[in-house]
């Protein structure tokens, strides 16, 4: 069972050519419900029937989350189910496909419906905090900045801003190419006052992270590696609370802001699409609640009949 999932993580990465987080969940989700097959007996794809996937949906259903102390009420949200159910269904009509297996029993599974949840944005204020400089500032403490800088300046995915590499940015002239899900390249502007933060990051504190063998990522951490998703979150969110930003923020959070402060001040939602790399403009289309209900805030603030 394990052999036919690492086929299909081949697949996504060479012919679908999906992110190394896409692979990872996607393993990670379908070597559960491995876990959960042997415990009935099943050590093999072709044991498996509809009414055992429904049983292990049911299951998960009734989790309670790992992180959630024991007696806890709480369960596996919908959000967590529709990635398990979708995961499966993936993973079968990959199987099928190929000819791995005769039957996809995964096809009737139906996906729980996914509310839309409304992004998050910092304010104006909130983000001149967040950017503004420490007093005293060490190598970490000026690469932190400028990690916050090209984030809202460009409004990079996390998993992008741990990869950007030096020769993707293009200072001079004012953009930084990226490679995004699905490896597709795409160009992003930044603003001055980021480039400023960028090249004083590059001039004085990233030679101080720099050790041998150190790769050609923009950022370093203190041991002078590659930063992990993880690493780097935690980097925005000490920032953060130094900042005495009074929200928690994440990194994702300045990509929200980064697309609801453009369209706020008049961008079109197709360059929007654009700069945030989406291959649809229906999620997008989000960003446009996010505007309006800030429009609608204005205007009852200020308007006399309002």
């Amino acid at each position: 069972m394990e052999a036919l999932i690492d086929d299909f993580l081949v697949f996504l990465r060479h012919e679908r050519g999906q992110s190394e987080e896409t692979q990872k969940t996607y393993a990670s989700l379908l070597r559960r419900f491995i876990a959960w097959a042997t415990t009935r007996g099943l050590g093999r794809w072709e044991a498996v029937g509809f009414p055992d996937l429904l049983a292990f949906i049911q299951s998960e259903r009734a989790r309670r989350p790992a992180h959630e102390p024991e007696g806890s009420a709480r369960r596996m949200s919908s959000e967590s189910l529709y990635l398990q159910i979708a995961a499966l269904r993936a993973f079968y009509k990959f199987a099928v496909t190929e000819g791995h297996l005769r039957e996809n029993v995964a096809e009737h599974l139906s996906l729980p419906r996914r509310w839309q949840r409304l992004p998050k944005a910092l304010t104006a204020s909130q983000i001149e905090k967040l950017l503004a400089p420490l007093s005293e500032s060490d190598p970490a403490d000026i690469r932190d900045l400028a990690v916050l800088e090209l984030a809202y300046a460009s409004g990079l995915r996390l998993s992008e801003l741990c990869h950007v590499r030096l020769e993707q940015l293009r200072l001079e002239s004012g953009f930084v190419t990226v490679i995004g899900k699905g490896n597709k390249e795409r160009i992003v502007p930044v603003g001055e006052r980021a480039i400023g933060v960028i090249r004083a990051y590059l001039e004085t504190a990233r030679p101080a992270l720099v050790k041998p063998g150190s790769p050609g990522n923009v950022f370093l951490t203190g041991k002078g590696a590659a930063f992990s998703r993880t690493a780097l979150w935690v980097r925005v969110v000490r920032r953060a609370k130094l900042a005495g930003v009074g929200v928690r923020v994440t990194p994702h959070m300045l990509r929200h802001s980064f697309a609801t402060h453009l369209l706020e001040h008049g961008a079109d939602l197709r360059v929007i699409q654009e700069l945030l790399g989406h291959a649809s403009i229906s999620t997008t289309q989000v960003y446009t609640h996010v505007a309006g209900g800030r429009l609608k805030e204005i205007h009852r603030r200020f308007h006399p009949r309002a």
